[in-house]
């Protein structure tokens, strides 16, 4: 099943068991999230926090030591460093996402990857899975699956094609999050679902590899766990409003 047949069967997605479900859930718990009080005119601040929480988490998903204190002049391990520059980069990113993603895609991997390679001309280059690439353009600038299956597709090819050789993983949530910024499913950036991803462990890198199958089932559960990880991040957004109401 490939990235094309996956999204023009967003509605067979929906019919599967637990999907719809799923997608309303996460959607439910991140339009509630966007209407706590501290998030109605303090969402800059809780936005910012929860960035780096994600940085963070998407960080150690790729094996990078995800400390990070208050004391630190600057950031030595060179994945958490990465993951850090494609967070403060999103922002501005968001207004050419939908009519340039592989532009924005080829611009976060340079900065994931500046302190991983050893040949700077690598950077931004996809070296494989240039099929996969082009369809997941068409479907990020096409307009009708609902915004929670976009984001776990999104996710889902970067990570299965792994297109740079380096730091695909950073770039994959990344572009789950650009996704989740530009459909407005997620306009603030404050749910942190790279944090449940984390805690998931083995079946985070299980859930993908059975995307990467791209048999319907497979599938199915990938969108089902990116669903839920909206859902469960939309709760650690929560704690970040919680703490700075406090």
């Amino acid at each position: 099943m490939s990235v094309n047949q996956r999204a023009a069967g967003a509605a067979e997605l929906l019919a599967l068991p637990g999907v719809a479900d799923a997608v309303e859930n996460a959607r439910s718990a991140l339009a509630a999230l966007h209407r706590h009080p501290a998030n109605r005119r303090g969402w800059p601040k809780t936005s910012a926090a929860a960035s780096v929480r994600a940085a963070r988490a998407s960080a150690a998903l790729d094996g990078g030591d995800p400390t990070l204190t208050e004391q630190q002049q600057s950031v030595t391990d060179p994945v958490l460093a990465g993951a850090l520059r494609v967070a403060a980069a999103l922002g501005s990113a968001t207004a050419v996402w939908q009519r340039s993603p592989l532009q924005v895609l080829a611009r976060l991997h340079t900065l994931a990857a500046a302190d991983l390679v050893t040949d700077p001309e690598t950077l931004g280059r996809p070296v494989r899975a240039a099929d996969r690439l082009a369809a997941l353009a068409g479907l990020i600038a096409a307009d009708g699956a609902p915004a929670p299956i976009v984001v776990a597709l999104a996710h889902g090819e970067v990570l299965a094609g792994a297109p740079f050789g380096t730091a695909d993983g950073v770039v994959a949530r990344a572009a789950g999050r650009l996704v989740a910024v530009t459909t407005g499913l997620d306009p603030h950036g404050l749910g942190v679902p790279e944090v449940a991803e984390l805690r998931a462990g083995g079946r985070y890198r299980e859930l993908a590899d059975g995307y990467a199958d791209g048999s319907p089932a497979g599938v199915a559960d990938w969108v089902v766990a990116n669903c839920e990880w909206l859902s469960a991040g939309a709760r650690e957004g929560g704690s970040i409003a919680a703490a700075a109401a406090d």
